[in-house]
């Protein structure tokens, strides 16, 4: 009962803040308008028949993952259905073009106007990266299922409608991202791929809970494990987004006129995962390209198409594994800069215990970042896999992918960075923060990118 209590004295501390409560109407408003636009369908298209094509659409395996990131828009053919992905992917190809090129380099140490730039050739890149996707989604709407439901007065006109659509159709959702980043709460992009991974939660445990119910002899029993088991995977993420390892920092002792500055002790925290859930969405990002090149054939697909479309197949584990780790390493090098670190504390007069300012303490930092980072980005990797040995042991292929992959490590991630951004408020004003003890961390490191 006092939980109770405490959770509604919060909620009110939360909604008599007028800029948070500002903010959390216009996310939901966002979010809602982003939800509404995935249930249009594309002009040419009879409502009535996609349900079967739909369905069918479901039981592919990579194309299901892509359908959960645009929030169900993929398989119901919605005026969305390519979602916020050519952002992300055009986004991570301009990361790369800025550690590989040094113009863009100097563009990007230009400040506020560098970064405008770099974003405004994203938002173009990702205009030609939406029409080959959606040429791409054009042929796969013309295989047997789609093909039905395209009206016979429309057929001429379908294809070059369609791919305008979804331009125009991606364009909104990232303009709706990005309007949640300056005026809402949270992380636009990653807000946006959110909701479409929790719109699929309520069907997806649903389903397995029918699927273990028609089996019986303990069904029910498995599907209580299972749901103890997604528990514990979500504890131990939160474990993994929330550890540091705090660096000792002293800092010299300065007396101006008859007041001493300085002399304390503090840390410097260390991430163990600084670069958050981005590898995950870079890594799956980079995966759906070799499945663009095939959605005629997904069914009949061989070589690493199918490798691709299977997250059970081992060489997908594999694969998936090794860029989630290297995505991880080099993300992390774009947002964590030791050297930049090591300066500051020299300006501010901190400094390690036994070791020498300068470059000296910008390489301990670094290796004590390599050290944490690889079995962080192993366990984010493990992770990565769990839904293709949970679907080997019989979990359904929906419900398989909330055990740990993508759609887990967005959630958990994402969530506890609002809950941090809310409780700062809270504490800005004298509130109490959302728990007794301790307080939600979420990712600390800001990047300057556009996701």
């Amino acid at each position: 009962m006092q939980s109770v209590k405490k959770l509604v004295q919060t909620l009110k501390n939360i909604w008599a803040i007028e800029e948070l409560r500002n903010k959390i109407v216009i996310t939901l408003a966002l979010v809602f308008t982003y939800r509404l636009g995935n249930h249009i369908v594309l002009p040419g298209l009879d409502p009535n028949k996609i349900e079967l094509a739909q369905k069918s659409a479901k039981s592919n395996g990579l194309l299901g993952i892509f359908d959960m990131f645009a929030g169900g828009g993929f398989s119901q053919a919605s005026i969305l259905a390519l979602g916020i992905m050519p952002y992300i992917s055009a986004s991570i190809f301009m990361q790369l073009m800025t550690i590989l090129v040094p113009q863009l380099q100097k563009v990007q140490k230009e400040g506020d106007s560098g970064r405008k730039k770099i974003n405004q050739w994203t938002r173009y890149l990702t205009v030609i990266v939406t029409i080959f996707q959606a040429g791409a989604y054009v042929a796969y709407l013309n295989s047997p299922g789609y093909k039905e439901a395209i009206l016979p007065g429309y057929v001429a006109f379908f294809g070059f409608s369609t791919v305008v659509t979804l331009t125009a159709g991606t364009l909104f959702v990232m303009w709706l991202a990005e309007k949640i980043q300056d005026k809402g709460l949270g992380n636009g992009t990653s807000i946006i791929i959110m909701v479409g991974i929790l719109s699929r939660l309520p069907v997806s445990i649903v389903q397995e809970f029918v699927a273990k119910e028609q089996r019986g002899g303990g069904g029910l029993l498995i599907f209580l494990i299972e749901i103890a088991i997604l528990v514990t995977v979500i504890m131990g993420l939160i474990i993994l987004v929330q550890g540091v390892r705090k660096i000792p920092v002293n800092y010299a002792k300065q007396i101006v006129g008859n007041r001493q500055f300085g002399g304390a002790r503090q840390f410097l925290p260390v991430k163990v995962n600084s670069a958050g859930v981005m590898p995950i969405i870079f890594a799956q990002a980079i995966m759906f390209l070799p499945t663009l090149v095939s959605f005629t054939n997904i069914d009949s697909a061989q070589g690493i198409v199918k490798i691709f479309n299977d997250h059970s197949n081992v060489w997908y584990m594999v694969i998936y594994s090794v860029m989630v780790i290297g995505f991880t390493f080099l993300y992390t090098a774009l947002i964590f800069n030791p050297k930049q670190i090591s300066e500051d504390l020299k300006r501010n007069n901190g400094f390690i215990p036994g070791v020498k300012p300068g470059q000296p303490t910008a390489d301990y930092i670094g290796s004590i970042m390599d050290k944490i980072t690889l079995p962080g980005a192993i366990f984010l990797a493990l992770v990565g896999i769990m839904p293709g040995f949970a679907q080997k042991l019989g979990v359904t292929q929906g419900f398989s992918s909330f055990f740990g992959g993508t759609s887990l490590l967005i959630m958990v991630g994402v969530i506890l960075d609002t809950l941090q951004q809310i409780e700062t408020y809270l504490l800005m004003r004298q509130y109490d923060g959302l728990m007794k003890s301790g307080r939600v961390q979420g990712r600390q490191t800001v990047s300057t990118t556009t996701i």
